[in-house]
């Protein structure tokens, strides 16, 4: 049997999964409660989903076509590294900037640290 149609069909699966991931995302973006879970959502989930996406694609063009796209490999390295860090700056700049945690949060144990004084007095 040849290997190809294989790493095809497994391309479709990955491309697959990646939209599931996709469709997981959106969902936690409209049902999470507060701005800290939702960049959550955001960014594990839709990363994961972009990067299933992307090498799905490569193994189907290089099973079908013989193709080796640099361009996805770019592509998946780029989003590996951008997306995670965005998401912690997008959260941490929320933090600072006083945005409320939900009412179902427990704890912030960060306020402490960051701001020892209180907020409303030294920020």
């Amino acid at each position: 049997m040849n290997v190809n149609p294989i790493i095809e069909w497994a391309g479709v699966l990955l491309i697959l999964g990646g939209s599931l991931m996709s469709l997981i995302s959106a969902f936690g973006l409209l049902r999470l409660p507060d701005v800290y879970t939702r960049s959550h959502a955001a960014t594990k989930s839709s990363t994961l989903a972009v990067l299933l996406s992307l090498l799905g694609a490569f193994l189907y063009f290089w099973a079908h076509e013989g193709y080796i796209s640099v361009r996805l490999i770019l592509g998946i390295v780029f989003v590996f590294l951008t997306a995670p860090v965005a998401g912690h700056l997008i959260t941490r700049a929320a933090y600072r900037s006083g945005v409320k945690l939900s009412e179902s949060s427990d704890d912030d144990e960060l306020e402490e640290v960051l701001f020892p004084e209180g907020r409303n007095k030294g920020s």
